[in-house]
Parts: C-alpha cells; structure tokens; sequence
C-alpha cells in the first residue's frame, strides 16, 4: 500500500510539471514551426562549407529556427556535413538547435525563470564561440577525414527520416513564404513531427524528475551539492551536472523538468546551465556518434563538448553572480502545485485549442504517412518527402 502511494506521489508531481509546461511547449513548437516553415535544408548546405565567422553564425542562426529534438539535430548534421557543410559548422549547428530554441527559452521562463533562459542564451553562444576555437587549434585533417570516411557508410541512427524531411513552402521572400495560402500546412507538418520526435524524452524526463522530487530526500542533495559549502559548490555544479545529464538518457526539452528538480534539490545556477545544455552527449546519442564518425571523432565530440559546456556553466555563474541576479528563491511551483483555475489553465485550453487546429491540418493534409517514415533512412523515404516541400 505504501509503495503504491509513493508511485501516485510520483506519478502526481509529473503530472503537476506536465500541466504548467504544456502550454509554452506547444507554443514553441508552433513559433518554431513557423520558423522552420520558410528554411530549407538546401539553404543550409549552401552556407555552411567552412568554419569562418560567417558559416559559424549562420550555423547557429539556422539551428536556433530548428527543431530541438536532439537526435533530429544529430542526423541533421551528419547530413549537412555529408553535403559539404564543414565539421565545425555541422556540430555548431548541432549545439543551437538544441541548447537555442525558441521552446526550450519559453519552457525555462515558466518553469524556472527568465534568469535561467536568459542564462542558457548567454551560455549557448559563449559555447558556440569557445567550441569554435577548441576545434580550430585541435582538430586535425585527419580526424574530420575520418569522420568523413564514417559519415558515407549510412549507418542509422535515430530520427534519420524526420531530418530529411524538408516541408518549407516555396516563395520569393520570407514574408510571402510565411503568409502563404499553404503555410499552415508546413507549420502543422512540422509541429506534429517536433512533438513525435520529442514526446518520448518529455515523458522520460517527467517521470524522472516526478520520481527524484517525490523519493529522493532533500539531505541527500544538499549533501550531494554541497550546499553548506557554497564555494566549492560552484566549482561541482557545472563538471557534475553534464556527468548527471549523461547518464540520465534524457535529451531535449524533455531534460528541463528534471533541471527544476536538481535546482530544488540544491545545484548550482551554472550547473543547472550545464546540465541543460549536455542534452548532446548522453549515452544514446554518444553511441550515434559512434555509428556516424567512429569510435575516435565520438570521444573527441564527448571531450570537447563536456569541456565547453562546463567552461559555459562556469562563465555563466560568476557572470550572473556579478549582475546580481541569480534566483535566491529555489522552490519550484510547478512540482508541488496541481490543477486550479488560473492563468496556467486558461492558456493550456487556449493552446490546446490551436494544436487541436494544427493536428487536424495534419491529418487531412496527409500527414499521417509521414509518422512512419521518421525513423526511415532518406533513401527509403518518397522524393517528394526527401526534398523540399512545395505549395499543394
């Protein structure tokens, strides 16, 4: 009986997050739908061939419009860099379209607060900036040749098909192409495929932190971050909260939850920035790595990126320190509060109301089909998915 009771303890304080996250989620995957709506993958290969200034910001411009589905993000890359997207670039892009999207801002601001998302923009292009750097003094021509060598056997990862997908509507301009007649074809195209390619990693990740807030005492975390010691819990925060990502399995948005969990639980601002951004190098997509480049250019990925992300987290917290505005208060309204009638509700039934829109578009543009091929290989995937997606 009381096992039952701690499990509908759990399973109470996911729901509780999932509750207070569900509108920003389907608000930025509808703002980031839109984006991704008017770029095509086309234009990203053509701007991306080299790791100068110019590649490396529009890299991080393109992935911040992107998806924020991880493994999506990963095959993506492999793909540009097949295309002649240069490596940096390709792994640039990887870490905006993760770490910079639109939804994962609008879900830190809710859940944990302004500071945080403000925290993850600042520390995502530091980390752009820094990687950029690593690999221009230590990544020789012989590592990306071998990643080169790895990357056209094909091998599979995950999300291979929903990355080569292509749905952007044709136009001479950005606004004709946003206010087109079909747009909200390609948005509700896009905003289906972002929350199937997610979901998985947004449940995981609820019912993760549900189970650490409802089981896990708050001595032990007090104990395991070092909170009476503030000092050298600045210095844990950022090198333990990447390891905690690693092993956690859970990528994406879906890793926020258990963020508020660990910030309740006494992690510092930094380590908390840190482990957000190790959404990357968890253990499955280390794997992918290796399938896609090989064992030597996977432990070089997991390396530099572990050594960026913590240098970010650490930037990050003495920085915010500085300014005086880390949040002193950590407890998290989402974990504990349930469903009332207020503004949280309002807005979940708003929202829901125009995903219900953006599904049934789904459905009767024949979207279904597309479900199946996510986890498809391009070259089993239909030309007219494969390629971009015209007005119909």
């Amino acid at each position: 009986m009381q096992i039952m009771q701690s499990i509908g303890q759990a399973l109470l304080m996911a729901f509780n997050m999932f509750w207070e996250i569900l509108w920003p989620l389907i608000l930025g995957f509808t703002l980031s739908g839109m984006v991704q709506a008017v770029v095509s993958h086309q234009t990203l290969a053509r701007t991306l061939g080299d790791d100068g200034p110019k590649s490396l910001t529009f890299a991080t411009l393109f992935g911040i419009t992107s998806s924020s589905c991880s493994y999506a993000a990963v095959a993506l890359a492999r793909s540009l860099f097949q295309k002649g997207a240069s490596f940096t670039s390709a792994m640039v892009f990887e870490l905006a379209s993760t770490n910079l999207v639109i939804e994962l801002g609008i879900l830190l601001i809710v859940l944990l607060g302004w500071q945080f998302a403000a925290a993850e923009f600042v520390g995502g292009i530091l980390m752009v900036i820094l990687l950029a750097l690593i690999f221009r003094f230590t990544l020789t021509p012989r590592l990306i040749q071998s990643a080169k060598i790895h990357a056209e056997k094909g091998i599979m990862g995950r999300m291979e098909g929903h990355a080569a997908m292509d749905m952007s509507v044709s136009g001479d301009s950005f606004w004709q192409k946003l206010l087109s007649r079909n747009d909200l074809t390609a948005i509700s195209n896009y905003f289906v495929m972002d929350w199937a390619s997610v979901w998985v990693d947004i449940v995981i990740g609820l019912l993760i932190a549900g189970a650490l807030a409802a089981w896990v005492p708050d001595t032990f975390w007090r104990i395991f971050f070092l909170t009476n010691h503030p000092t050298l819990a600045k210095i844990e925060g950022p090198l333990v909260g990447p390891l905690v990502a690693i092993v956690s399995f859970v990528c994406s948005v879906g890793n926020v939850p258990l963020a508020a969990v660990l910030w309740r639980g006494g992690i510092s601002f930094g380590g908390v920035v840190s482990f957000i951004f190790a959404d990357l190098i968890i253990l499955p997509i280390l794997d992918i790595y290796r399938k896609y480049y090989g064992w030597k250019v996977m432990g070089y990925i997991l390396i530099t990126f572990y050594l960026t992300m913590a240098a970010a987290g650490y930037v990050v917290e003495f920085l915010f320190e500085a300014l005086g505005i880390i949040p002193q208060n950590r407890n998290v309204v989402a974990i504990g509060a349930g469903i009332q009638w207020n503004y949280t509700t309002i807005l979940n039934i708003i929202f829901l109301a125009l995903a219900s829109i953006l599904v049934i578009r789904f459905i009767r543009t024949g979207g279904l089909p597309m479900l199946r091929m996510m986890g498809s290989t391009k070259h089993e995937m239909p030309q007219e998915h494969a390629m971009q997606h015209h007005d119909r």
